[in-house]
């Protein structure tokens, strides 16, 4: 028989009482009509559900593109939906090797946010319809991204998603939808010491990644065998997306050593940038589960690797006429091959284009935000770019065009961005540049008949080339907004000079490779 102390019972109502007192602010959600119908509904949907949970992760991603999260209990999370929950804002402020690159102890910021005064919390509010549960084994774990609130109900300034969301609302209001393939690749190793750490870091003192091995010697492109070999790593994560609900169509096994390549059916572009954080989140926690290290850093400091990159597939959908947006009518006589010298996209693919090529070096931020991430820009590397070209079909440009006249599937791929790019701000980037051309009916000139010709405008070759044209870019401002377009240049420049001051003390050649610096600070996190 279980005996029930009166005191515990007083004590429990007492905690049903004060429940919706413990995180966020009574009524939040509701209260600013924070969400539209449809997360209404799934919200009443996952009642049932959450009876058969353990935990839930509350997540979101950070400036850098990181996942950030809390791990809460079923019924800490019924409170959420509701009031929302309260979080730190050191996620903003601290660079990628975690040093503090925002003194939040003066007002504002430094950056023109009150509340981020003396780190002041925010609130992280749930969207349902980004609710899963992880296909872990040890306990039942739900996952679901959040977007950040301001106090007063207000989007948070320094929240990547609101501002994919600000570009996804311009192009709604125009009829517009932005389609988005994800062509992302990654570095799978296998752990040393059992993926122990050799040791630990601190604020801005980076600790030492995790010991690893490679699991093929590569350079065997798509080579069937090593697909096989790795299939006791690529079954379960195959197994993990599917039950997941991201839209997989392919796991191939690229160029270098445990070089995989993973593709996922066309997506709108909020969703799109929702998976690439599930997929990166996932990958790293099955293939650890397994005894295996993903990394979504660019290029490794392992002997003989080849540099990954994240290939963003693009076109706009006119929601009114429910067709591609960048298709070219088809040549007359309705054959699908256009005339020599016909564009091959339509005149809005066009414009768009033209709009991308203009914005290159002001945008590479946000797709190559890493000191590491320019190393696989280099001209060695024949298959990725280095000047601001467009071709059809060439995959050594930087921007490809794949379709013609009559082809539906008509699109544009940039090539440029790593692997490790915050989603919300790459993809946002890209409207921005892109639809900017559309308004101004950008020309982008010719194709270029050699993607490394030296007549080109060079692609930034460094981390603080890409900071500078950010600074100085009027587009980056409005997309982001003032307060976001300050700490990234204020995150990054952080970055940069731990990376210099790291390199005049050693007195490594940062031209003979692959820095120590740079392992440390991006191999294990992303």
């Amino acid at each position: 028989m279980v005996v029930v102390m009166p005191g515990r019972a007083v004590e429990h109502a007492n905690v049903e009482r004060y429940a919706g007192f413990s995180t966020g602010a009574p009524g939040f959600i509701a209260g600013h009509g924070l969400w539209k119908e449809a997360q209404r509904e799934a919200a009443a949907e996952l009642d049932d559900l959450l009876d058969g949970l353990d935990l839930v992760r509350v997540v979101y991603g950070d400036p850098h593109g990181l996942v950030r999260s809390k791990t809460l209990t079923v019924p800490a999370f019924r409170t959420v939906l509701h009031n929302g929950m309260d979080a730190s804002p050191g996620p903003f402020v601290f660079d990628t090797g975690h040093a503090v690159a925002i003194d939040f102890f003066t007002p504002g910021a430094g950056i023109g946010i009150d509340e981020l005064t003396g780190a002041g919390d925010f609130i992280l509010v749930p969207d349902p319809l980004t609710f899963r549960v992880l296909p872990h084994q040890e306990a039942k774990v739900g996952w679901v991204i959040a977007d950040e609130y301001l106090r007063d109900g207000t989007p948070h300034p320094l929240s990547s998603r609101a501002v994919l969301k600000r570009q996804v609302e311009r192009l709604t209001a125009r009829s517009l939808d932005l389609v988005v393939g994800l062509e992302i690749e990654w570095t799978l190793t296998r752990f040393l010491s059992d993926g122990r750490p050799e040791g630990v870091g601190g604020f801005g003192v980076q600790g030492e990644p995790p010991a690893v091995e490679p699991v093929n010697t590569g350079y065997q492109f798509n080579l069937d065998l090593y697909a096989d070999q790795l299939l006791p790593v690529i079954a379960p994560l195959a197994r993990a997306y599917q039950d997941v609900g991201l839209p997989l169509r392919t796991i191939e096994h690229e160029s270098g050593p445990g070089q995989l390549e993973c593709t996922f059916s066309p997506m709108s572009a909020l969703a799109a940038a929702d998976a690439v954080l599930l997929v990166r989140s996932l990958t790293k926690q099955i293939c650890a589960r397994l005894g295996h290290h993903a990394s979504f850093m660019a290029l490794p400091s392992l002997s003989g690797l080849d540099p990954s990159g994240w290939h963003l597939h693009q076109s706009l959908y006119d929601l009114d006429r429910s067709r591609n947006a960048f298709a070219a009518e088809p040549a007359a006589g309705g054959a699908a091959a256009p005339a020599t010298g016909a564009p091959p996209l339509s005149p809005t693919g066009i414009h768009y284009l033209g709009g991308l090529l203009e914005s290159a070096a002001e945008v590479s931020l946000l797709c190559v935000p890493t000191v590491n991430g320019y190393r696989r820009l280099a001209d060695r590397f024949s298959l990725s770019p280095d000047r601001v070209v467009w071709t059809v079909e060439n995959r050594g440009s930087f921007l490809r065009v794949l379709g013609g006249a009559g082809d539906a599937a008509s699109h544009v791929e940039n090539r440029i961005g790593e692997p490790c790019a915050n989603p919300y701000l790459y993809i946002a980037g890209q409207v921005a540049a892109g639809y900017n051309g559309v308004e101004r009916a950008a020309d982008p000139g010719a194709a270029s008949a050699d993607p490394h010709t030296p007549d080109a405008r060079r692609l930034p070759a460094s981390l603080a080339e890409a900071i500078e044209a950010f600074e100085m870019s009027d587009l980056c401002r409005r997309t982001l907004g003032e307060p976001l377009w300050r700490a990234i240049a204020l995150l990054k420049r952080s970055e940069w000079t731990r990376y210099q001051k790291w390199v005049a003390e050693s007195g490594v050649d940062q031209a003979a490779g692959v820095t120590a610096w740079e392992q440390r600070e991006y191999f294990e996190i992303y």
